[in-house]
């Protein structure tokens, strides 16, 4: 099995086209079933944010997995494959690596650093785990994937700032709003992940009064008391647009929520002295209808808007530093991945001689039936052990000669050297065999033949 990443981002779509792609929560088991069940992706981890909708997968060829994953894709989207292909990147085997690990530490979202995307990657992963899409390469993947990002983190500054899409955003509705948002009101909209970020980030900044609203009102209550906010029903978000100056559009809606005729009648009985309203939208699909960036008093902000306005991330040293954790981690799974590789080829090897070493006991047997239990075990565990001695050494240096770049030759080679037939499994899913370990056979085993006395 081999690694690729297929997908689009802010950096390759606008948010039209990560609308379309945009795999809701309800829908992501579904989606998870339909990569699994195509005849070329053995497993799949799915990450739709605001910012990326990706699938990394474990492929049995290249050209078949990314037909498989192109074609999930597209009908996720309604749109044909080639519609999408000028928005799609493609990462393979190291490359795919190279990226999953610049995703985990930030390098690669907007807010470069943002430490948010290992919530929204340990999210994806349990979902994949839930739905067992998630085979053992896939889980050796995220799980390192985590742990590098974790050592970003911890090893450099660049999340010095504790930058997130949200502080982005509230940045820049700020220079919209003389430069401070102390004392400005503000409600958000959605109860999630985000919209929890986006309530404590103003609450910190010193903005308020503070609102709440959701779709389900339970969760905007239960937010709201743990900020000494508001709470308001969906139905009066019309009276409470009148009364901010900032709205935070956070939800899973699959529909905007802040249609032209909402806002519309909002900015009606809304004193026009308080300056603009200033709607943040970090939802994908869109919580702002398309139509209200028009509307003379409102400032939209949406991804497409942050992503051509943030062009400056953390300092180059920090993101340098990264830089350098990151090839050195990849560089380390390649080496687990390729030593990997070989397992199957030595179990096979081991076999073959265990084979051989079976059937000439059994010849020994028939030939000597005069050797007494006693003989025969003696016989047996001296063949065994000569057998693994002279394995021993060739196999462990296979090891680590198949660790180095270009190592799968040497597992190739073994392979036409002892005509081994070798199951196409994922290399994880080897346990590694114990080298010189003892033979012990149930005590009603006859040593020589291997069958029952």
């Amino acid at each position: 099995m081999k690694l690729l990443v297929v997908g689009a981002s802010y950096r390759t779509a606008p948010v039209a086209t990560l609308e379309q792609l945009a795999v809701p929560p309800a829908d992501l088991t579904r989606t998870l079933d339909r990569l699994v069940a195509q005849p070329y992706v053995a497993e799949a981890v799915l990450v739709s944010t605001c910012n990326r909708v990706e699938v990394y997968a474990a492929v049995s060829g290249f050209h078949g997995g990314l037909g498989d994953i192109c074609a999930v894709l597209a009908e996720q989207a309604g749109a044909p494959p080639a519609a999408l292909a000028t928005h799609l990147y493609v990462h393979y085997d190291a490359a795919a690596v190279d990226h999953v690990f610049r995703v985990a530490t930030g390098l690669d979202s907007m807010v470069v650093g943002e430490a948010q995307i290992l919530g929204q990657l340990r999210d994806a992963y349990h979902s994949a785990s839930g739905a067992e899409s998630a085979g053992r390469l896939l889980h050796e993947l995220m799980q390192q994937a985590l742990r590098v990002g974790k050592r970003a983190h911890a090893e450099t500054n660049i999340d010095r700032a504790g930058q997130s899409v949200v502080t982005a955003a509230l940045d820049l509705a700020a220079g919209l709003l003389d430069g401070d948002l102390t004392g400005r009101p503000a409600m958000v909209v959605g109860a999630g992940a985000m919209g929890s970020l986006s309530v404590a980030t103003l609450s910190r900044l010193g903005a308020g009064p503070l609102t709440v609203t959701n779709r389900g009102a339970a969760r905007a209550v239960r937010l709201a008391e743990s900020y000494g906010a508001a709470a308001v029903p969906m139905a009066e978000l019309v009276d409470a647009l009148t009364t901010v100056d900032i709205v935070v559009a956070a939800t899973a809606a699959t529909e905007p929520v802040l249609t032209r005729d909402v806002v519309t009648r909002a900015l009606a009985r809304r004193d026009p002295a308080r300056g603009p309203l200033v709607l943040l939208d970090l939802a994908v699909p869109r919580d702002v209808e398309e139509g209200v960036a028009a509307l003379p008093g409102v400032e939209v902000i949406d991804i497409d808007r942050m992503a051509t306005i943030l062009a400056d991330g953390p300092a180059a040293a920090d993101a340098a530093e990264v830089t350098r954790i990151v090839a050195g981690e990849v560089e380390a799974f390649l080496s687990w991945l390729r030593g990997a590789d070989v397992a199957p080829t030595v179990a096979a090897l081991r076999g073959r001689a265990d084979d051989v070493v079976t059937a000439e006991l059994r010849r020994l047997a028939q030939r000597r039936p005069e050797f007494t239990d006693d003989q025969r075990a003696e016989v047996a565990r001296t063949v065994h052990r000569v057998v693994q001695r002279l394995l021993h050494q060739p196999t462990v240096r296979v090891r680590q000669l198949a660790a180095e770049p270009g190592g799968d030759q040497y597992a190739a080679l073994l392979r036409e050297l002892f005509d081994l037939e070798v199951p196409q499994t994922s290399p994880v899913d080897i346990v590694p065999d114990v080298v010189e370990a003892e033979i012990i056979m149930p005590a009603d085993t006859d040593p020589l033949t291997g069958g029952a006395r």
